[in-house]
Formats: C-alpha cells, structure tokens, sequence
C-alpha cells in the first residue's frame, strides 16, 4: 500500500529539479531549537507521538509521507512537519496532549524542488540547497520563505533506496 503525500501539480522538470503548484494541505507542526540532527529526532518524536495516540481523542492517525524540516540553518530553529491524511479536516483532527503540537493548514504553492538519495544530512542538504539556489538565479525565480528538506521514507530504508527533496516556495 502506498503512503498518502500531499496533491500537487507537476509544471515543469529538469533533471533533479522541477517546478510544481501544491494544493493546501493539513500539518501537525512542532517547533525545536536544537542542532539540525538532535531537533529533527526530537520534532520527530513530539509529533509521532501525536498520531499515535497522543491527542485528546486518543485517535491514531495514519503516517503519510513526507516529513518535513527546515534545511539547516545558523539559528538552530527548526519546524517539523508531518502532513495530516487528506481525509481530515481542522475540526476532525483531535487536539494534540502536548501544547507544542499544533495543527494547521499549509499553503506551500508554486514550489521549486531538487529531489536526491540517500540520507539527508545536514552537510547533503546544504549542499542540494546550493544547487537549488543556482537553479533559481538561473531560471529567474525568485523564492519565498525558508527552504525546506522533505524526507519520504522510514529510518529504515536504505541508502539506495530513499527519497529526498529541498524545496522552496517561489513568487
């Protein structure tokens, strides 16, 4: 069975990079302040928690994919998001237990993706935020907001066999 993942529209595709227009989409957020690895771990876990249990209706939520974090930065603010099954709404997703999980609607629309392998580390995805960045002055695309890594597969899986994305919303 596949992972649910958020609805978009492809508009274009070069290589690694393509352009596409999301529609909105429900999140359950965790803010962390912390090194890139120790945040997205312990964001992880605040809102795993969350699906599995942790709200006010004691609901397990399905895991969809990706999850996603704000590319390491030199502030060591990161928010971790998971996208919420298309089948809930606002008013039927349970309040979470932990007052640092909030749930809210995400509108990251026309976005510009480099998607790669492997493990995102905080060293790989700066490195294919640079290239994200050249692909942008580029093409003349202006971005907005923070540029973001979106991991779609379990710790589990293996190197050869995950998928990654930088992205950033663009004007």
């Amino acid at each position: 069975m596949a992972i649910e993942t958020p609805d978009y529209n492809l508009l274009d595709s070069q290589g690694r990079f393509e352009l596409r227009e999301y529609k909105s989409f429900l999140v359950a957020k965790t803010t962390v302040e912390n090194d890139y690895k120790e945040a997205t771990v312990a964001g992880f876990r605040k809102i795993a928690n969350y699906i599995f249990g942790g709200n006010e209706s004691q609901l397990s939520i399905a895991m969809t994919a990706p999850v996603i974090a704000n590319v390491p930065n030199e502030r060591d603010i990161y928010d971790i998001v998971f996208v919420m099954p298309k089948k809930h709404t606002l008013s039927s997703l349970p309040t979470p237990n932990d007052n640092q999980v909030k749930i809210e609607t995400h509108n990251l629309g026309k976005t510009a993706v480099v998607k790669f392998g492997g493990w995102a580390t905080k060293s790989r995805t700066k490195y294919y935020k640079k290239q994200l960045e050249k692909y942008l002055r580029n093409n003349a695309y202006i971005g907005k907001g923070d540029f973001l890594v979106a991991q779609y597969n379990s710790p589990w899986a293996l190197p050869p066999f995950r998928r990654n994305e930088v992205l950033i919303a663009i004007e």
